[in-house]
Protein backbone atom coordinates (compact mmCIF):
# COMPACT_ATOMS: atom_id res chain seq x y z
CA UNK A 1 0.00 0.00 0.00
CA UNK A 2 1.27 3.58 -1.09
CA UNK A 3 0.73 6.41 1.17
CA UNK A 4 -2.20 7.63 3.49
CA UNK A 5 -4.56 10.04 2.03
CA UNK A 6 -5.75 12.74 3.58
CA UNK A 7 -9.23 13.53 3.06
CA UNK A 8 -10.99 16.61 3.84
CA UNK A 9 -14.35 16.82 5.67
CA UNK A 10 -15.97 18.00 2.84
CA UNK A 11 -18.49 16.37 0.29
CA UNK A 12 -15.45 15.81 -1.38
CA UNK A 13 -13.79 13.96 0.75
CA UNK A 14 -17.06 12.02 2.29
CA UNK A 15 -17.73 10.67 -1.17
CA UNK A 16 -14.23 10.05 -1.79
CA UNK A 17 -14.33 8.51 1.65
CA UNK A 18 -17.15 6.26 0.78
CA UNK A 19 -16.06 5.51 -2.15
CA UNK A 20 -12.76 3.19 -0.38
CA UNK A 21 -15.07 1.80 1.74
CA UNK A 22 -17.59 0.08 -0.59
CA UNK A 23 -14.59 -1.28 -2.63
CA UNK A 24 -13.41 -2.84 0.74
CA UNK A 25 -10.71 -0.42 1.93
CA UNK A 26 -9.74 0.88 4.92
CA UNK A 27 -10.99 4.75 6.13
CA UNK A 28 -9.53 6.36 9.64
CA UNK A 29 -12.77 8.89 10.74
CA UNK A 30 -13.23 11.07 13.66
CA UNK A 31 -16.21 10.12 16.25
CA UNK A 32 -17.12 12.37 18.69
CA UNK A 33 -15.22 9.37 21.27
CA UNK A 34 -11.55 8.65 19.20
CA UNK A 35 -10.49 8.38 15.34
CA UNK A 36 -12.14 4.69 14.33
CA UNK A 37 -10.68 3.11 11.68
CA UNK A 38 -13.20 1.58 9.30
CA UNK A 39 -14.25 -0.65 6.73
CA UNK A 40 -17.76 -2.11 5.93
CA UNK A 41 -18.88 -4.79 8.32
CA UNK A 42 -20.60 -6.94 5.98
CA UNK A 43 -17.57 -8.12 4.12
CA UNK A 44 -15.48 -10.73 5.53
CA UNK A 45 -12.37 -9.25 3.78
CA UNK A 46 -12.34 -6.00 4.55
CA UNK A 47 -12.94 -6.57 8.37
CA UNK A 48 -9.76 -8.76 8.27
CA UNK A 49 -7.52 -5.45 6.92
CA UNK A 50 -8.83 -3.94 9.84
CA UNK A 51 -7.25 -6.63 11.87
CA UNK A 52 -4.13 -6.80 9.99
CA UNK A 53 -3.52 -3.09 10.08
CA UNK A 54 -3.56 -2.81 13.69
CA UNK A 55 -2.53 -5.88 14.78
CA UNK A 56 -5.31 -6.61 16.59
CA UNK A 57 -6.69 -10.30 17.74
CA UNK A 58 -9.08 -12.01 16.23
CA UNK A 59 -11.04 -12.63 19.43
CA UNK A 60 -11.48 -9.43 19.98
CA UNK A 61 -15.20 -8.17 18.27
CA UNK A 62 -15.84 -5.25 17.00
CA UNK A 63 -18.44 -2.08 17.17
CA UNK A 64 -20.67 -2.08 13.72
CA UNK A 65 -21.36 1.58 13.48
CA UNK A 66 -24.46 2.68 11.84
CA UNK A 67 -26.13 6.50 10.74
CA UNK A 68 -29.50 6.18 12.20
CA UNK A 69 -30.89 3.97 14.83
CA UNK A 70 -33.27 2.40 12.10
CA UNK A 71 -30.24 0.56 10.60
CA UNK A 72 -29.25 -1.15 14.16
CA UNK A 73 -32.65 -2.37 14.86
CA UNK A 74 -32.34 -4.48 11.70
CA UNK A 75 -28.92 -5.26 12.31
CA UNK A 76 -29.58 -6.31 16.00
CA UNK A 77 -32.28 -8.21 18.71
CA UNK A 78 -32.62 -5.16 20.53
CA UNK A 79 -35.04 -4.94 23.42
CA UNK A 80 -37.19 -2.69 25.20
CA UNK A 81 -34.59 -1.38 27.58
CA UNK A 82 -32.14 -0.84 24.60
CA UNK A 83 -34.52 0.63 23.19
CA UNK A 84 -34.86 3.12 25.72
CA UNK A 85 -30.94 3.56 25.49
CA UNK A 86 -31.12 4.12 22.01
CA UNK A 87 -33.94 6.56 22.28
CA UNK A 88 -31.80 8.37 24.66
CA UNK A 89 -28.40 8.55 23.88
CA UNK A 90 -28.38 8.39 19.84
CA UNK A 91 -26.75 9.66 18.06
CA UNK A 92 -23.62 9.56 21.14
CA UNK A 93 -21.00 7.64 22.63
CA UNK A 94 -23.07 4.31 23.47
CA UNK A 95 -22.34 1.28 22.00
CA UNK A 96 -25.39 -1.55 22.58
CA UNK A 97 -24.51 -5.24 22.59
CA UNK A 98 -27.68 -7.39 21.49
CA UNK A 99 -28.15 -10.67 19.65
CA UNK A 100 -26.83 -10.38 16.06
CA UNK A 101 -30.22 -10.67 13.61
CA UNK A 102 -27.92 -9.77 10.17
CA UNK A 103 -25.90 -7.94 8.06
CA UNK A 104 -22.23 -8.17 9.77
CA UNK A 105 -20.11 -10.56 8.95
CA UNK A 106 -18.49 -13.05 11.49
CA UNK A 107 -15.20 -11.47 11.85
CA UNK A 108 -16.37 -8.59 12.64
CA UNK A 109 -18.15 -9.81 15.58
CA UNK A 110 -15.47 -12.73 16.67
CA UNK A 111 -17.64 -15.71 16.35
CA UNK A 112 -20.35 -14.70 18.38
CA UNK A 113 -23.43 -14.47 18.50
CA UNK A 114 -24.26 -10.78 19.21
CA UNK A 115 -23.46 -7.37 17.52
CA UNK A 116 -21.79 -4.23 19.06
CA UNK A 117 -23.90 -1.53 17.63
CA UNK A 118 -23.25 2.30 17.64
CA UNK A 119 -24.83 5.45 16.41
CA UNK A 120 -21.71 7.98 16.40
CA UNK A 121 -22.95 11.64 17.05
CA UNK A 122 -19.80 13.24 14.80
CA UNK A 123 -21.69 14.69 11.92
CA UNK A 124 -18.52 13.25 9.68
CA UNK A 125 -18.59 9.88 10.54
CA UNK A 126 -22.57 9.75 10.12
CA UNK A 127 -22.13 11.33 6.70
CA UNK A 128 -19.66 8.81 5.40
CA UNK A 129 -21.63 6.29 7.09
CA UNK A 130 -24.62 6.97 5.08
CA UNK A 131 -22.80 7.98 1.97
CA UNK A 132 -21.09 4.76 1.92
CA UNK A 133 -24.53 3.03 2.06
CA UNK A 134 -23.28 0.00 4.43
CA UNK A 135 -22.76 -0.26 8.18
CA UNK A 136 -19.03 0.30 9.25
CA UNK A 137 -16.90 -1.91 11.41
CA UNK A 138 -14.46 0.46 12.99
CA UNK A 139 -12.23 -0.19 16.15
CA UNK A 140 -9.97 2.77 17.16
CA UNK A 141 -7.63 3.85 14.28
CA UNK A 142 -4.25 3.18 16.30
CA UNK A 143 -1.94 -0.26 16.59
CA UNK A 144 -3.76 -2.60 18.81
CA UNK A 145 -3.16 -1.75 22.65
CA UNK A 146 -2.09 1.80 22.20
CA UNK A 147 -3.01 4.98 23.21
CA UNK A 148 -6.14 5.78 21.36
CA UNK A 149 -6.02 8.48 18.71
CA UNK A 150 -7.83 11.58 19.06
CA UNK A 151 -6.63 13.83 16.20
CA UNK A 152 -5.62 12.80 12.81
CA UNK A 153 -1.77 13.20 13.55
CA UNK A 154 -2.17 10.19 16.24
CA UNK A 155 -3.72 8.38 13.16
CA UNK A 156 -1.34 9.03 11.16
CA UNK A 157 1.75 8.20 13.75
CA UNK A 158 0.97 4.71 14.18
CA UNK A 159 -0.81 3.64 10.79
CA UNK A 160 0.84 5.75 7.44
CA UNK A 161 1.02 3.23 4.61
CA UNK A 162 -1.13 0.70 6.65
CA UNK A 163 -4.28 2.67 5.66
CA UNK A 164 -6.11 3.77 3.10
CA UNK A 165 -6.99 7.32 3.67
CA UNK A 166 -8.15 9.30 7.12
CA UNK A 167 -10.51 12.66 7.81
CA UNK A 168 -8.58 15.71 9.01
CA UNK A 169 -11.19 16.95 10.94
CA UNK A 170 -9.82 18.30 14.07
CA UNK A 171 -9.90 16.91 18.06
CA UNK A 172 -12.41 14.69 19.04
CA UNK A 173 -14.33 16.33 21.88
CA UNK A 174 -15.23 13.72 24.20
CA UNK A 175 -12.05 11.75 23.92
CA UNK A 176 -12.75 8.54 25.03
CA UNK A 177 -14.39 5.58 23.75
CA UNK A 178 -18.14 4.46 23.78
CA UNK A 179 -19.73 2.79 26.91
CA UNK A 180 -20.80 -0.15 26.21
CA UNK A 181 -23.81 -2.09 27.38
CA UNK A 182 -24.88 -5.40 26.37
CA UNK A 183 -28.73 -6.12 25.96
CA UNK A 184 -28.78 -9.79 25.84
CA UNK A 185 -31.59 -10.58 28.16
CA UNK A 186 -31.72 -9.64 32.17
CA UNK A 187 -30.97 -6.49 33.05
CA UNK A 188 -28.70 -4.42 30.49
CA UNK A 189 -25.29 -4.94 31.95
CA UNK A 190 -22.31 -2.46 31.75
CA UNK A 191 -19.57 -4.15 30.20
CA UNK A 192 -16.56 -0.58 29.74
CA UNK A 193 -17.58 2.45 30.88
CA UNK A 194 -16.61 5.63 28.43
CA UNK A 195 -19.06 8.41 27.27
CA UNK A 196 -22.04 8.29 28.75
CA UNK A 197 -21.58 7.55 32.80
CA UNK A 198 -23.81 4.73 34.25
CA UNK A 199 -25.16 7.26 36.40
CA UNK A 200 -27.51 8.98 33.49
CA UNK A 201 -27.89 5.53 31.69
CA UNK A 202 -29.45 4.22 34.82
CA UNK A 203 -31.47 7.14 35.45
CA UNK A 204 -33.13 5.81 31.72
CA UNK A 205 -33.05 1.72 31.96
CA UNK A 206 -32.71 1.26 36.07
CA UNK A 207 -30.37 -0.78 37.35
CA UNK A 208 -27.31 -1.65 35.58
CA UNK A 209 -25.96 -5.70 36.14
CA UNK A 210 -22.54 -7.09 36.55
CA UNK A 211 -20.53 -6.83 33.42
CA UNK A 212 -18.41 -9.64 31.38
CA UNK A 213 -17.44 -11.81 34.59
CA UNK A 214 -13.79 -12.23 32.64
CA UNK A 215 -15.30 -13.06 28.73
CA UNK A 216 -14.05 -10.44 25.93
CA UNK A 217 -18.14 -9.49 25.11
CA UNK A 218 -17.05 -6.17 23.57
CA UNK A 219 -13.70 -3.64 22.37
CA UNK A 220 -11.70 -2.15 25.34
CA UNK A 221 -11.99 -5.65 27.71
CA UNK A 222 -8.81 -6.76 27.75
CA UNK A 223 -6.34 -6.52 30.74
CA UNK A 224 -3.90 -4.70 29.22
CA UNK A 225 -4.82 -1.53 26.52
CA UNK A 226 -4.58 1.95 25.82
CA UNK A 227 -0.75 1.57 26.55
CA UNK A 228 2.27 4.16 26.43
CA UNK A 229 5.69 2.68 25.97
CA UNK A 230 6.76 3.31 29.55
CA UNK A 231 4.88 1.53 33.19
CA UNK A 232 1.89 3.78 34.27
CA UNK A 233 1.71 4.31 37.91
CA UNK A 234 -1.64 5.72 39.14
CA UNK A 235 -2.90 7.97 41.91
CA UNK A 236 0.33 9.67 42.49
CA UNK A 237 0.67 13.01 44.47
CA UNK A 238 3.85 13.60 42.58
CA UNK A 239 6.41 11.92 40.24
CA UNK A 240 9.43 9.73 41.30
CA UNK A 241 13.09 10.47 39.65
CA UNK A 242 12.75 9.87 35.73
CA UNK A 243 9.05 9.81 36.21
CA UNK A 244 7.19 12.26 33.96
CA UNK A 245 3.74 13.56 35.31
CA UNK A 246 0.11 13.91 34.40
CA UNK A 247 -1.57 16.10 36.74
CA UNK A 248 -5.50 16.78 37.32
CA UNK A 249 -6.63 19.48 39.76
CA UNK A 250 -4.61 20.85 42.12
CA UNK A 251 -1.95 18.14 41.50
CA UNK A 252 0.19 19.49 39.09
CA UNK A 253 2.37 17.73 36.30
CA UNK A 254 4.18 18.69 32.94
CA UNK A 255 0.62 18.44 31.48
CA UNK A 256 -2.86 18.57 33.68
CA UNK A 257 -6.14 16.98 32.44
CA UNK A 258 -7.92 19.56 34.12
CA UNK A 259 -6.60 22.13 36.21
CA UNK A 260 -9.98 23.07 37.20
CA UNK A 261 -10.96 19.73 37.83
CA UNK A 262 -13.58 19.22 35.44
CA UNK A 263 -14.14 15.17 34.30
CA UNK A 264 -15.03 16.29 30.44
CA UNK A 265 -11.96 18.87 30.16
CA UNK A 266 -10.09 15.68 31.10
CA UNK A 267 -11.56 13.00 29.27
CA UNK A 268 -10.99 15.09 26.25
CA UNK A 269 -7.74 15.70 27.07
CA UNK A 270 -6.49 12.29 28.20
CA UNK A 271 -5.05 10.70 25.17
CA UNK A 272 -3.57 13.81 23.46
CA UNK A 273 -1.48 14.40 27.00
CA UNK A 274 -0.76 10.81 27.87
CA UNK A 275 0.59 11.00 23.56
CA UNK A 276 2.83 13.92 24.21
CA UNK A 277 4.73 12.64 27.65
CA UNK A 278 4.74 9.14 25.99
CA UNK A 279 9.27 9.21 25.27
CA UNK A 280 9.12 5.87 26.88
CA UNK A 281 10.55 6.98 30.43
CA UNK A 282 7.43 5.94 33.13
CA UNK A 283 4.20 7.94 34.19
CA UNK A 284 3.13 9.21 37.16
CA UNK A 285 -0.80 9.94 36.90
CA UNK A 286 -2.70 12.19 39.53
CA UNK A 287 -5.58 11.04 41.44
CA UNK A 288 -9.12 10.69 38.78
CA UNK A 289 -12.34 11.14 41.15
CA UNK A 290 -14.18 7.81 40.87
CA UNK A 291 -17.34 9.27 39.78
CA UNK A 292 -19.41 10.07 36.57
CA UNK A 293 -16.64 10.40 33.54
CA UNK A 294 -14.30 9.58 36.26
CA UNK A 295 -14.48 6.28 35.96
CA UNK A 296 -14.44 6.08 32.40
CA UNK A 297 -10.78 8.08 32.68
CA UNK A 298 -9.44 5.52 35.57
CA UNK A 299 -10.93 2.19 33.34
CA UNK A 300 -8.63 3.19 30.85
CA UNK A 301 -5.43 4.40 32.62
CA UNK A 302 -5.90 1.05 34.94
CA UNK A 303 -5.96 -0.76 31.64
CA UNK A 304 -2.48 1.71 30.72
CA UNK A 305 -1.32 0.32 33.62
CA UNK A 306 -1.86 -3.42 33.26
CA UNK A 307 1.86 -5.34 32.50
CA UNK A 308 1.60 -5.77 28.73
CA UNK A 309 1.84 -9.85 27.39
Amino acid sequence: MGATQLLKPDAAGIEAGAAILRSGGLVAFPTETVYGLGARADDDRAVARIFEAKGRPTFNPLICHVSAAEDAFSIGRLDDRAGLLAAAFWPGPLTLVAPHRAGVSDLARASLGTVGLRVPGHPVARALIEAAGVPVAAPSANPSGRISPTAAAHVLEGLEGRIDAVFDAGPCPVGVESTIVACTGGPPRLLREGGVPREALERVAGPLGAGGGGAVEAPGMTLSHYAPRGAVRLDADAPRAGERMLGFGAVGGEANLSPSGDLGEAAANLFAMMRALDDGRPLAVAPIPDRGLGRAIRDRLTRAAAPQG
